[in-house]
């Protein structure tokens, strides 16, 4: 079984449940990096999950989403404005 037939395979039911055509195969992999890597993995053991030989590949498939990006945000300015006290 190869990538193409699993690619068609794949896009015929996203087709039949009524997904977007922008949902493939290679995006949910991208979504996969981007969710360790939201979630606190490693980056070696992300990297190793995808197996790249390097870092600046896996780099490149991560993105963070909006959520995580106010998230990190929220907390970065909580530490600023709060003693540990208040912050309970």
């Amino acid at each position: 079984m190869g990538y193409r037939y699993l690619d068609r395979r794949f896009a015929q039911l996203r087709d039949e449940a009524g997904l977007a055509p922008e949902l493939t195969l290679h995006s949910l992999r991208h979504s996969y990096v981007t969710h360790l890597v939201e979630f606190g993995y490693a980056e070696q053991f992300v990297q190793s999950q995808v197996g790249h030989a390097y870092a600046s590949t896996t780099a490149i498939y991560t993105s963070v989403t909006d959520d995580y990006r106010n998230r990190v945000l929220t907390a970065a300015i909580d530490k600023f404005y709060f003693t540990p006290q208040e912050q309970q």
